[in-house]
C-alpha cells in the first residue's frame, strides 16, 4: 500500500469547467499525490460513493459556478456515511463572502483564484485525513 495521499478532483453539479480541474490534477500528481479524476457532472452521491471505493484522504471540487448548495450537500452525505474525515476543499471562482459560507459549513478549506502551486499541494497536505499506521 503507498504512502501518497489520494484525492479525488471533480466538479460538482452541472459545472462543466474542466480546465482548473484538470491544472489541479497536474499539480497534485506532480507533488507526488495521487489523484483520481472523476470529471464533470458528478452529483455529491456519486462523489461519495467514489470516495468510499477509492479510500482517498481528501475531495478537491474546483467550481465555477453557483452550485455551492451541492457542495454543502456533499458535506453532509460525507458526515452521514461515517466519512465526516474525509475533507472536502475547493478551489475555482468562489467569491470570497462564499467562502466564507462554505467554511462556516464543513469545507475544510477554500484555495481562492491565483494562489500558486504551492499553496495548492500545502493546503490539500495540510487538511488531508492521515491513514492509520
Amino acid at each position: 500500500m503507498s504512502n501518497a495521499l489520494k484525492v479525488i478532483v471533480t466538479m460538482i453539479g452541472l459545472d462543466g469547467h474542466t480546465t482548473g480541474g484538470e491544472v489541479v490534477s497536474m499539480i497534485l500528481r506532480d507533488a507526488g499525490i495521487e489523484v483520481v479524476y472523476l470529471g464533470v457532472n458528478q452529483t455529491p452521491e456519486m462523489i461519495v460513493r467514489a470516495a468510499m471505493q477509492e479510500d482517498v484522504d481528501a475531495i478537491g471540487i474546483s467550481s465555477h459556478a453557483a452550485n455551492y448548495s451541492q457542495i454543502e450537500e456533499l458535506v453532509q452525505l460525507l458526515r452521514e456515511r461515517g466519512m465526516g474525515d474525509v475533507p472536502v476543499i475547493c478551489g475555482g471562482n468562489i467569491p470570497r463572502h462564499t467562502a466564507d459560507q462554505l467554511l462556516a459549513k464543513g469545507v475544510a478549506a477554500v484555495v481562492l483564484p491565483g494562489a500558486p502551486s504551492e499553496q495548492i499541494v500545502q493546503t490539500v497536505r495540510t487538511h488531508a485525513r492521515r491513514r492509520a499506521a
